[in-house]
């Protein structure tokens, strides 16, 4: 059964200005190293790998901003199948201005540790903890959390 609860889809506007910047920022610096070489050829080499590396990451963030974050049948997961958690390995939830979260985003608490991974953008998960949010819109991440919440108040049915 699809008891879908809550979906957060990328805001098409913060996705196309986030990559768009990192192309930017990639395209620029390796401009720079080829048409303005620095005196020295290690600061010309550090130039086009970190142009590189900036390119790559823009290309991750457009890879995983195509992906949307459901809750439903008591688990979070991304469009991709990916779990992030099961509701019942949650132990709190932060969604304050004050908590260390993605932008328009909410943090997840975890009872225990699971491995690490970045979708860029999107979400991230370290140790204990997992950031929801980035390129989102902010009314879908607080209704999802809110959800969240207010699942994990619930009694469990006997």
């Amino acid at each position: 059964m699809d008891d879908m609860v809550a979906r957060i889809s990328p805001s098409p506007f913060r996705r196309a200005l986030a990559i768009g910047i990192l192309l930017t920022l990639g395209g620029l610096l390796i401009y720079l190293a080829m048409v303005r070489p620095p005196g020295a050829l290690i600061w010309q080499a550090f130039l086009l790998v970190t142009g590189g590396l900036v390119l790559y990451l823009a290309d991750q963030v457009r890879r995983a901003t195509a992906l949307t974050i459901e809750f439903s049948d008591g688990r979070i997961t991304d469009s991709a199948g990916r779990e992030l958690c099961r509701l019942d390995e949650i132990q709190s939830i932060e969604r304050g201005a004050f908590a260390f979260k993605p932008s328009n985003g909410f943090l997840i608490h975890l009872k225990s540790r699971k491995p690490r991974v970045w979708a860029p953008g999107l979400w991230w998960r370290t140790g204990r903890r997992i950031g929801v949010g980035g390129v989102t819109p902010a009314s879908q991440a607080k209704f999802m959390s809110d959800m969240i919440a207010y699942r994990l108040r619930e009694p469990e049915p006997d």
